[in-house]
């Protein structure tokens, strides 16, 4: 009989070994399934340290999203756009002075520039309406001057001014604040803001001293800037 020759049974054996070695019974073959689970364990691992380093939203750029400002209703819209013209712009409606009643706060706006770049909402003209049984009427109205249903607010410039710096806020008790600054039209060379409020007594927005304490009477007419307290 012919002899196999060494080399091929030397290649057998390899493979004979290789077999035993990959074979599910060996003890190879148990320890090839445990390096196999762990480096797919591995791989896994890699994979969810590289999700948790993703990088998050930032939370500023989240905070800097302000809500959305509040749809005028076009019945407001319409009214103060009949009383300022095209340009006006609501800038609060709703019960304003806490008498029950709707009102709206509107102005003619002056727009930032890189030459009026002053700090505060910048105004020409400003009113404050009350609704009516439907209809819209002024029961506050800043132009050149401060002025109401009964005359011209105490403290108001005598000279006509074309610019004011207007600041508002509401109270919960007290409704909505209003203070003036004018901004030209005054020789006044320490101007402070002229504050105006619902009075509750009078049923009527009238300016307050300078303490802020004290409503103010109205004039009919321009005079000199002394003004009865009430």
């Amino acid at each position: 009989m012919e002899k196999t020759p060494q080399s091929e049974c030397t290649c057998a054996n390899e493979h004979v070994e290789t077999a035993s070695f990959l074979s599910k019974g060996g003890r190879w073959g148990q320890t090839w399934r445990i390096l196999r689970k762990l480096s797919w364990s591995i791989i896994f691992l890699a994979i969810l340290v590289g999700g948790c380093g993703t990088e998050a939203p930032n939370p500023t750029t989240q905070a800097d999203t302000k809500p959305a400002e509040p749809v005028v209703p076009e019945e407001v819209d319409l009214a103060a756009k009949a009383m300022l013209g095209s340009g006006a712009q609501v800038l609060l409606f709703g019960d304003l002075a806490k008498n029950g009643k709707q009102e709206l706060l509107a102005a003619n706006i002056v727009p930032k520039t890189p030459t009026n770049n002053l700090p505060g909402t910048i105004v020409t003209r400003a009113v404050v309406a009350e609704n009516n049984d439907g209809k819209w009427a002024e029961v506050f109205r800043c132009d050149e001057h401060l002025k109401n249903q009964k005359g011209f607010l105490g403290l108001t410039p005598l000279t006509a001014v074309t610019g004011w710096r207007l600041q508002y806020e509401m109270n919960e008790q007290k409704g909505l604040q209003l203070y003036f600054t004018p901004l030209k039209g005054t020789t006044d060379t320490h101007v402070l803001p002229i504050a105006v409020r619902f009075n509750p007594d009078t049923k009527r927005y009238q300016s307050l001293d300078r303490n802020y304490e004290h409503f103010l009477l109205e004039s009919p007419a321009l005079q000199s800037p002394r003004s009865s307290l009430r």
